[in-house]
């Protein structure tokens, strides 16, 4: 098949899905309900920023939590200044605990595409709530979200639900290597792919933001079989086959890199991997974790036009609460138990609440429209933001695809995670700063993706641009 449009990845060029779910122009429902404040009104005069009520909370909490967090960028270590704590979200926008209002760009790190407390979906979860909140036993609503997984996504025939991106990444890890009986697996550097043991190996995300080498705890026998090459290098990835020739189980990778910051393919690597694996008997595994159901309906591959044998699944599937998923060829996920000899299990796998967030989120993304209006809009907010910072003087790039996007202070190309710590932190840190101020929250590291959705309005993108332009004076 032919490779995706050069383009993929450099602002200003707009990337056309291959097989889009929706072709009408037709937009998606106005977003009304994105406006509306939950505690205080939104025509009230604009506040003086502090976080005092944040750094209170910030310091109870380092007293009863590592770092005072439950997830390590959360800390704003890259970035300095004081970690928000957040008090609620409603369309496109967040409020903290002082009061502040800012257009996110978070998105709860990829699982808000349809806006924060969508009415519909909070509405669909009062009324499954009122049933319970654990079976602990299967139930019908399980079988509705994986059909719908099941004729989205071109890979998966079987899927398996589970409670989080990196306990699908352990079990898809696990299947790889119980349907090939090789020990070996081949990841990128700077793709992270959960916190598991296996994937800490030149991993990108937290690890990236914190400054950290692989982490302590890690046995070398967790990591032993665990190969890296660096991303879009397919010659290395070549290479590493011939020298462990029937050995390696899989490769497993991000479509597009969101752990490194925002890193498209480039034309041709992902086909590249594809007829690797296939010539060497080995398996593909898209973590689409972040990019399933964001680029398309279908994920990345069905926007690149590339099936791969195996892919996980999180964020975007639950719509908002804990979920995973690992699928794929039905003779391969028929190994796993209780159909096959793999063990895997979860006691709130397949949890009622979360799969009704998840049907009521993919109802949504199939209405005409939804996907050219993440398009656009990211497209306006990264080329608006890069253009700002280069007519401010600085070294800057960046890229998108649909609801993903990413901007990094250098000059680029960024084409892996070593072009991708070229990137200016120390100034990427005071611009973050800078738009905190002026009511923008985007992932507090340099090597975070960004994330837009359907309750993002042109105003959105219009007042972050002007805000960006204004900090890239200051800094």
């Amino acid at each position: 098949m032919a490779s995706a449009a050069s383009g993929i990845g450099v602002v200003g060029l707009t990337v056309t899905a291959r097989r889009s779910s929706s072709s009408s122009k037709q937009l998606p429902r106005p977003s009304s309900r994105a406006c509306v404040r939950m505690a205080v009104s939104l025509d009230e005069k604009k506040k003086a920023f502090t976080l005092q009520k944040s750094e209170e909370a910030f310091a109870a909490a380092k007293e009863l939590m590592p770092g005072g967090v439950n997830s390590p960028v959360r800390a704003f270590k890259s970035v300095g200044g004081q970690p928000i704590v957040m008090d609620s979200v409603k369309g496109s926008r967040m409020w903290d605990i002082d009061g502040n209002e800012y257009i996110d760009y978070v998105g709860s790190w990829g699982p808000a595409i349809i806006g924060h407390a969508d009415d519909e979906v909070l509405a669909a979860l009062a009324e499954t709530m009122k049933k319970g909140t654990s079976f602990g036993a299967p139930c019908l609503l399980e079988n509705v979200l994986a059909e719908m997984v099941i004729s989205a996504v071109p890979c998966i025939e079987m899927v398996r639900f589970v409670n989080s991106g990196t306990e699908a990444c352990m079990g898809v890890l696990r299947l790889a290597r119980a349907f090939t009986r090789r020990e070996k697996i081949i990841k990128f550097e700077g793709c992270y792919h959960g916190h598991a043991d296996p994937f800490l190996v030149k991993a990108g995300s937290g690890v990236a933001t914190l400054g950290l080498p692989d982490s302590p705890g890690v046995p070398r026998a967790a990591t032993i079989d665990t190969l890296t090459a660096p991303f879009n290098d397919v010659s290395a990835v070549e290479e590493l086959f011939k020298t462990h020739k029937g050995e390696i189980a899989g490769i497993i990778l991000e479509p597009v890199v969101g752990n490194s910051g925002y890193i498209a393919p480039k034309p041709g690597f992902l086909e590249a991997m594809r007829q690797i694996t296939k010539d060497n008997d080995a398996l593909l595994i898209f973590d689409e974790v972040m990019t399933g159901f964001r680029l398309s309906y279908g994920g990345a591959q069905e926007y690149f036009g590339i099936t791969p044998d195996l892919t996980t699944l999180g964020k975007i599937i639950g719509g908002g609460l804990p979920v995973g998923a690992y699928g794929g060829r039905r003779d391969i996920v028929e190994m796993v138990a209780p159909a096959g000899p793999m063990y895997q299990a979860g006691t709130l796998s397949g949890n009622p609440l979360a799969m009704t967030a998840g049907i009521h989120t993919l109802k949504r993304l199939k209405e005409p429209g939804s996907y050219e209006h993440l398009d656009k809009i990211s497209g306006e907010l990264v080329q608006g933001i890069v253009d700002a910072g280069k007519k401010a003087g600085h070294a800057m790039c960046g890229g998108y695809i649909r609801g993903m996007f990413g901007f990094f202070f250098t000059e680029g190309p960024v084409y892996d995670f070593s072009d991708a710590k070229k990137s200016d932190t120390e100034k990427f840190a005071r611009f973050y700063q800078g738009m905190l101020r002026e009511g923008v929250y985007f992932a507090p590291s340099q090597f975070e993706a960004g994330f837009t959705s359907l309750a993002h309005t042109p105003e959105d993108i219009k007042k972050t641009v002007a805000a960006a332009e204004k900090v890239f004076r200051q800094i």
